[in-house]
């Protein structure tokens, strides 16, 4: 074998190996490397691009976020403004439905004692005549005389006078 000979091959082999070594080192150097350092400084340049639209993607949804929550608590503060004023508007008109029902309660209240007074000084009138029949025809049957019907009359009107009292 060749490569074992170290005399007559050897000096041709290092002198082939330096330059086969200085060729592919310059084709690297040249071609290669700077197609590889091309390649990383796009991707570094991509990914510093990717993170600083991350960042501002980011930042705009935390401003979305906030607007969002602005918004949120602005619409609940209305919500409770509308709830409160609602409140208020139910209350009023509750109170001015019981005044109605109040005024219309004392009217039939009113109209209903004034019946029931009607009722009883027509009940009282009735009482009154029905007492002085009763008192005449009584007197009558046990006197056997029909008694005066102005002195019953007094009579019976000052016994209503004295039971109404």
């Amino acid at each position: 074998m060749p490569q074992f000979e170290q005399v007559e091959f050897f000096l041709s082999q290092l002198f082939w190996l330096a330059v086969i070594f200085t060729g592919l080192y310059f084709v690297m150097a040249r071609v290669a490397l700077p197609r590889v350092a091309e390649v990383l400084e796009e991707r570094s340049e991509r990914l510093a691009e990717d993170l600083e639209r991350a960042e501002k993607l980011r930042q705009e949804a935390e401003e979305v976020v906030a607007g969002y929550e602005a918004a949120l608590s602005k619409a609940r503060s209305e919500a409770a403004g509308v709830l409160s004023e609602t409140g208020k508007e139910i209350q009023a008109l509750t109170a001015k439905r019981e005044a109605e029902f109040a005024k219309e309660l004392a009217r039939k209240t009113a109209a209903a004692e004034a019946r029931i007074a009607a009722a009883k000084a027509e009940a009282q009138a009735q009482v009154r005549d029905i007492a002085l029949e009763a008192t005449i025809d009584i007197t009558a049957r046990l006197v056997g005389s029909p008694a005066e019907q102005a002195a019953v009359s007094d009579t019976v009107d000052d016994v209503l006078k004295e039971t109404a009292t």
